[in-house]
């Protein structure tokens, strides 16, 4: 089964000068959102203005993640600065549910007692935040393919578009039939939508940070695999796992017959093209032993209780 990884190529350049341009929109589209909402006495207004201030902040968080990411490998950070995307995917992420709870509280406050609401301030900037969002999203989609952290903040954008366009919905609603409730109400709608986006997509970059193996990934395929090389006769010992968005990590202990001991470097080099070629695993550590000499009653992935036949650890 093969695993493509491949995604989007974008200009580093141009990459950085899109994110920079919706930092700049969403902290302007922050400050009227929050002064109107403050004004015509709406929390649905205000709602969309902390999410588009949480954009705001997400967006300087991945631009400066983009920066560092691309910084190479040193005696520091031996595997590169690449998973500085996947932490922060992660604080937006959380960030997210920490915003969508506190407004679910906030819109139950103002269920219980509705205030006046300015219908056509609501409308009206209701409009603007969705041209904004809109704006970020697209100068967003193309880049959430290939990167975590950018999808992170296109969902953000997407929900905050769809959240503009309740809180024009209910502005119409208050200027129409004088709804009040409707404004917490859309409030609490928009905050679920939030937390189930931030809920849903929160998974991934935990996965990653926990070292976890990549989800479209089959660990017992790999396994079978490398058992398939001729003079293979166990694996044990293996770890998978997650090193950066786009790349695999792999190392474990290979065990060879006696016929094939001699051999060890033609099927060090069969076991990494198969890797490559079939689980876009390009980065192996493979570590072999003699069969006579190997440990026993090991354990298949993990660290484990490693006892050699001659009763050394590992």
């Amino acid at each position: 089964m093969s695993h493509d990884h491949g995604h989007a190529h974008i200009d580093p350049a141009s990459g950085d000068k899109r994110v920079a341009i919706a930092i700049w929109a969403n902290g302007i589209l922050t400050v009227a959102q929050i002064a109107g909402g403050i004004f015509a006495g709406s929390l649905a207004l205000i709602a969309d203005a902390l999410h588009n201030f949480s954009d705001m902040a997400s967006l300087i968080i991945a631009f400066a993640a983009r920066k560092i990411a691309r910084r190479p490998a040193d005696a520091r950070m031996t595997f590169g600065y690449g998973r500085i995307e996947i932490v922060a995917a992660l604080i937006n992420y959380t960030t997210l549910i920490v915003i969508g709870l506190y407004l679910i509280y906030e819109g139950g406050m103002r269920m219980i007692d509705p205030p006046e609401v300015r219908g056509w301030w609501v409308v009206i900037l209701g409009g603007i935040a969705l041209f904004i969002d809109t704006l970020t999203a697209l100068l967003t989609y193309s880049m959430q393919k290939g990167s975590v952290n950018i999808r992170a903040l296109f969902l953000h954008n997407l929900s905050d578009a769809l959240a503009s366009v309740a809180v024009i919905v209910g502005g119409v609603l208050i200027i129409l039939y004088d709804i009040r409730w409707v404004d917490p109400a859309i409030t609490i709608l928009i905050a679920l939508y939030i937390l189930y986006l931030a809920l849903t997509e929160i998974g991934g970059p935990i996965r990653t940070l926990m070292q976890g193996s990549p989800p479209d990934l089959d660990c017992s395929d790999v396994i079978d695999a490398m058992h398939g090389v001729d003079g293979v006769t166990e694996v044990h010992h293996v770890h998978v796992w997650q090193m950066q968005e786009h790349e695999i990590g792999l190392e474990c202990h290979v065990v060879l017959n006696e016929d094939a001991w001699s051999d060890i470097e033609a099927i060090k080099s069969t076991i990494k093209k198969t890797l490559k070629e079939r689980f876009g695993i390009a980065h192996s550590s493979l570590e072999f032993e003699h069969v006579d000499r190997a440990h026993r009653n090991a354990d298949l992935y993990g660290h484990g209780s490693l006892q050699s036949e001659s009763g050394h650890s590992d």
